[in-house]
């Protein structure tokens, strides 16, 4: 990638908020941009994501994080945070870079936003889902069925308001199993099996639908965030699909 079309300083979304990032490079020699993008309540820093952008930046590719608005140091309400919003986030960072054909990476819901941005946009030349996210209805009633919107928050966690907005978002897109079908690009699947936040299940269920060739890597043991010893697992699994 030639300086000329490194990413700029500052990457807005349509609503002006600034969206954190941090890009590595791959070298002089690296020709491939892989994009990376976290789940709920999660942000561009969480040690999986850093490890796997490492591992990608050492083996040759050009690697940029991503924190969605209202995330991390992102600028934005992270009340506003929705699926279709992130969407939008992700169509902001890909329009800075052109028509430059990327990889992206998407975890946990950050993996429906990537088959929703991939099912329209052309820029997404190879799709990896980490975790992802098929099952969107089913994982908010799931997850926060119990929890008050506009006065609970997330998993206990004070600074991640549970609004209403992402509640009603979450059902309207009810799955994304349907975007999947009209995926056209290769596209990798890495799931835990001892995930307990986001069931196996939805990465077969995508499987199923996909029309797209694929490939998938279940990981024993490994919990949703691939937290040590199966970090390695996982960072091995995109390293060597995008080796290919």
């Amino acid at each position: 990638m030639p300086d000329s079309s490194l990413p700029p300083a500052i990457i807005r979304n349509r609503h002006g908020e600034r969206l954190d990032f941090t890009f590595q490079s791959g070298g002089p020699d690296a020709s491939s941009l892989v994009v990376i993008g976290h789940g709920v309540t999660g942000a561009k820093d969480r040690p999986f994501l850093v490890a796997l952008a490492d591992e990608l930046a050492a083996a040759g590719h050009h690697v940029l994080r991503l924190s969605f608005a209202g995330n991390g140091d992102s600028e934005g309400d992270f009340r506003e945070c929705t699926i279709t919003k992130e969407v939008e986030d992700l169509g902001a960072v890909l329009d800075t870079l052109g028509d430059r054909a990327v990889t992206y990476v998407g975890h946990s819901m950050g993996g429906a936003v990537g088959v929703l941005r991939a099912s329209r946009d052309r820029r997404i030349t190879r799709l990896v889902s980490l975790a992802g996210m098929a099952h969107t209805a089913a994982f908010a009633q799931r997850e926060f069925g119990e929890v008050k919107p506009d006065e609970g928050v997330m998993w206990e966690d004070d600074d991640c308001p549970l609004s209403q907005g992402f509640m009603a978002d979450m059902a309207r897109i009810d799955t994304v199993v349907g975007a999947a079908r009209t995926v056209k690009v290769p596209w990798l699947f890495v799931h835990g099996e001892a995930d307990d936040v986001v069931p196996p299940q939805d990465t077969h269920d995508l499987l199923a639908a996909a029309t797209a060739p694929t490939e998938a890597v279940f990981i024993p043991g490994a919990n949703h965030a691939f937290a040590p010893p199966h970090t390695a697992a996982m960072t091995n699994a995109v390293r060597e699909w995008l080796g290919k």
